[in-house]
């Protein structure tokens, strides 16, 4: 599909510095441009790639000065948030390339499903009894879609998506490949033969409007009732929500999280790759947690940053680790003091 620097500066509400006849028909990072691909600026520290990409159209902030040695070949689109307006144009043109309506001949549906006129889905898809697909949904090759569960309007799933039984998707989310939502919770009983006994996970998941969850993450159904994403909730690759987890409105987490167990997490917050969190615990509005940091303990106060393992406030945190980049200075020191105390006084 080709666009034009003009078509591209009027979906955005931009402006066009250069040529707006000329086209595009792919993409390109700006330091490995190629001729009619599109490309944007949004980082200053690769400002110097502007001057040596081939690309065709690069999309700029409107403050953004060129130097005398900006490529004749190259037109600009000036908006005021670069970023931002390259993201807006990668939504238009996947609603663009959304797939048409109508069921794959392969797709195996159950005679009491319901699915909308306008909705996809796509080869060997599974949709059980009782499941309703709604208005311009989308289901990807090989999903599968348990018995009641529910995919709201407009909502895409990607390849290999597996939705369990009676979970509930809401408006506008995407799902990426292979995501389980609503697998069994790792939930087990020692008996008296000391053995594990199995305990069976009878809740759902229910993801709200405007959730985005990563490839290969895993949210676990409730025990009893539900595990909860609010609305508008960004869930990276390879992060695990165990079984009756809340994770409260707008926070995003990065890879590989792991949050146990009935764990609730306010709105807003932000936590980095690989935290783990241990169940049971209530962490507040607007929290922010750095990567690889352990959640020991229920974090109260709004807006806190935490840092480390066990997590302490960043201040605390930064304050500790000065000390012990200087542990091994600081043990010969107490090594020397030590060799000192023990050595016969000389009293004269």
């Amino acid at each position: 599909m080709e666009f034009s620097a003009g078509q591209i500066a009027e979906i955005l509400g931009g402006n066009v510095d250069g040529d707006a006849q000329a086209t595009v028909n792919n993409l390109s990072p700006i330091e490995a441009g190629q001729p009619h691909t599109l490309t944007f600026l949004a980082n200053p520290a690769y400002t110097e790639h502007i001057y040596t990409t081939r690309a065709t159209i690069a999309i700029v902030a409107n403050d953004f000065k060129a130097g005398k040695d900006l490529p004749s070949s190259l037109t600009l689109v000036r908006v005021d948030d670069p970023r931002l307006a390259f993201s807006k144009l990668m939504q238009s043109y996947a609603q663009m390339m959304k797939k048409p309506a109508g069921v794959h001949a392969s797709a195996v549906v159950d005679a009491n499903a319901s699915i909308h006129a306008s909705a996809y889905v796509g080869a060997n898809a599974v949709i059980e009894s009782g499941a309703v697909i709604e208005e311009g949904a989308s289901i990807g090759a090989l999903c599968f879609i348990g018995p009641e569960a529910r995919i709201g309007k407009g909502s895409t799933l990607h390849e290999r998506v597996h939705i369990g039984h009676r979970c509930v998707i809401g408006s506008e989310c995407v799902i990426q490949p292979g995501a389980v939502i609503g697998g069994d919770g790792f939930g087990f009983a020692p008996n008296r033969e000391n053995e594990y006994q199995k305990v069976i996970h009878l809740g759902n998941v229910v993801l709200e409007d405007y959730v985005e969850i990563g490839a290969s993450t895993t949210i676990d159904r409730g025990t009893l009732g539900s595990t909860i994403i609010r609305k508008g909730v960004k869930l990276d690759n390879l992060i695990q929500v165990a079984h009756n987890v809340e994770i409260g409105e707008n926070t995003v987490i990065a890879a590989q999280t792991g949050i146990a167990g009935s764990t609730k997490i306010g709105k807003n917050c932000m936590i980095g790759g690989q935290v783990g969190i241990i169940g049971h615990l209530n962490i507040a509005d607007e929290v922010k947690i750095a990567a690889q940091s352990g959640i020991g303990g229920s974090i109260k106060e709004k807006g806190a940053i935490m840092q480390g393992s066990p997590a302490l406030p960043i201040g605390d945190f930064k304050r500790s680790y000065v000390h012990f980049r200087r542990l091994y200075e600081i043990a010969d020191d107490v090594s020397h003091l030590k060799d000192s105390s023990n050595k016969p006084q000389n009293h004269g």
